[in-house]
């Protein structure tokens, strides 16, 4: 007799609803293809259906995890909020670290690192910008330590911060951390500047929505995250910002700040 192998699926219970396995794949393709209709076609599920679903995910935990757009090359589009990459993330980190155990490699650092990352998705900051990511270096000075995450996709972030404040959060390297950045200390550059900040990340312009004075601007990075940045509606004009245009994002050192799970 063939043993049928049991497959436990992950489903995050909500505000009167729920984040299924199929509705999670439809989140990760809905960040990946910009579209609605296009994430419904790549995951199986019809345009009624999906739109079902955000409907019923936007109120999830009380806030929305995607918002719909107008305008830009294809008509319009639709995009996850922060709150729905965490939620996002945070399914899949669980994910994964059912599969570690349902495979038996639940060795104790593998776990503990996991389970810092579900830990650090749980944290709810006013930064726009937060990303969790596995720390690469630990590099102690007489007051200041720099401290280097490196992100999923490639991207990699530096942070400065005091010694006393390596040693209070326990950083050390190949643990777990999140780095986050406002909005409003990302500067924003032509491709091939030369500049003294310590973080130059490469990407291109998603969305650009000018405001009275200001205007946010999303860009996707080259390993995969996004990123949003708070500049002038001059500057706008100034580097020709506009969806496609490639652009550096300028963070400095001393910018980015660092967090843990408790």
């Amino acid at each position: 007799m063939t043993t049928a192998l049991l497959e436990p699926l992950i489903d995050l219970r909500g505000t009167g609803t729920s984040l299924t396995p199929q509705r999670a794949r439809l989140l990760q393709a809905l960040d990946a293809q910009g579209s609605i209709s296009a994430a419904a076609r790549a995951v199986g599920m019809s345009y009624k259906g999906a739109w079902d679903a955000i409907a019923a995910l936007n109120i999830f935990v009380g806030e929305p995890l995607v918002l719909a757009e107008t305008g830009g090359s294809g008509g319009g589009g639709a995009r996850l909020t922060d709150m729905g990459r965490r939620v996002l993330a945070f399914h899949q980190a669980l994910t994964a670290l059912q599969a570690r155990l349902l495979a038996g490699q639940g060795e104790a650092a593998g776990l503990e690192q996991l389970l810092k990352r579900l830990g650090n998705l749980m944290l709810k900051t006013s930064a726009r910008n937060q990303y969790e990511g596995r720390i690469h270096a630990v590099q102690r000075g007489a007051v200041n330590s720099e401290v280097i995450l490196d992100l999923d996709g490639g991207d990699r972030i530096t942070a400065i911060i005091t010694n006393a404040s390596v040693d209070e959060l326990g950083l050390r390297e190949g643990g777990s951390a999140i780095a986050l950045v406002k909005s409003s200390f990302v500067v924003l550059a032509a491709p091939g500047v030369r500049t003294s900040a310590r973080n130059a990340l490469a990407g291109t312009v998603l969305a650009c929505r000018e405001g009275a004075v200001n205007a946010e601007v999303e860009l996707q990075l080259n390993g995969g995250r996004r990123l949003t940045a708070t500049v002038t509606n001059e500057s706008v004009k100034e580097l020709g910002i506009r969806e496609g245009v490639p652009l550096l994002a300028l963070i400095k050192s001393s910018h980015v700040i660092l967090a843990v799970a408790v």
